[in-house]
């Protein structure tokens, strides 16, 4: 189907159905990614995205880590925490930009913080949701064999919560990804982010097309990372995608 898109979407640009200025044809835009690469540019503004979307994540998911491991197994952070941090969930992307601006500068601390926060939610959201959800029974049976507070962790709740936070973490890198745009936005000098943004105010669309093209891969190849890695976690879950 992506195939038969691509052709239409050729034939039609080349037909003059579609403006050259708006809607460029595919081989247009692999021209565009060809002089990009060849000249090397490219390659460095994957690379500084790249760096600060994995910072970013890092960050972002260890406080999440954090903070939802208490907010999950203890009532008294839940009650502590958890209200003020799902209140600042709702706020958008855009509307920290200013705030960190003025906080940090426009330089990189301010772009990695913002795709942190971008990160932290779904990965804590999930991961609450996981240690909170974990049946009481297996608790108990714990209990029964007597295991102290870190073997039930080690053992109950670890392996019962880890699937939540695998998705939490794939939602939080995905993302991630969207908020390096709005950090890109940020006044920076690189990254996918500025070429797009640089491709607009030239009016260059293929420029543009490229970017939002290699933000697609470069999402779909770290989320398929992500879930490989989690595929290998859970290795022993006996569940309908894993036996067919």
């Amino acid at each position: 189907m992506p195939t038969i898109l691509l052709i239409g979407w050729e034939i039609l640009s080349r037909a003059g159905f579609f403006s050259p200025n708006l809607l460029p044809a595919p081989t247009a835009v692999l021209e565009t990614l060809k002089d990009l690469t060849v000249s090397g540019e490219i390659y460095h503004h994957i690379g500084i995205t790249l760096y600060r979307v994995a910072l970013g994540f890092l960050l972002g998911s260890i406080v999440a880590t954090i903070l939802g491991s208490l907010t999950g197994y203890s009532p008294l952070w839940h009650d502590l925490l958890d209200p003020l941090l799902q209140s600042l969930r709702n706020i958008p992307s855009l509307a920290w930009v200013p705030l960190f601006i003025l906080w940090m500068g426009i330089y990189e601390t301010s772009k990695i913080v913002l795709i942190a926060v971008g990160v932290f939610f779904p990965t804590y959201l999930n991961l609450t949701s996981g240690v909170q959800n974990v049946e009481r029974k297996l608790v108990e049976v714990g209990k029964v064999y007597r295991l102290n507070s870190w073997q039930l962790i080690r053992r109950i709740f670890l392996p019962a919560t880890l699937p939540a936070y695998i998705v939490g973490l794939r939602s939080g890198l995905g993302l991630g990804w969207m908020f390096v745009v709005a950090a890109e936005i940020m006044g920076a000098s690189s990254g996918l982010g500025f070429l797009l943004v640089d491709g607009q105010s030239t009016g260059r669309p293929t420029t543009i097309l490229v970017s939002i093209l290699l933000f697609a891969v470069l999402g779909k190849l770290t989320d398929a990372g992500l879930a490989t890695i989690g595929n290998r976690l859970l290795y022993w879950q006996d569940t309908h995608h894993s036996s067919t």
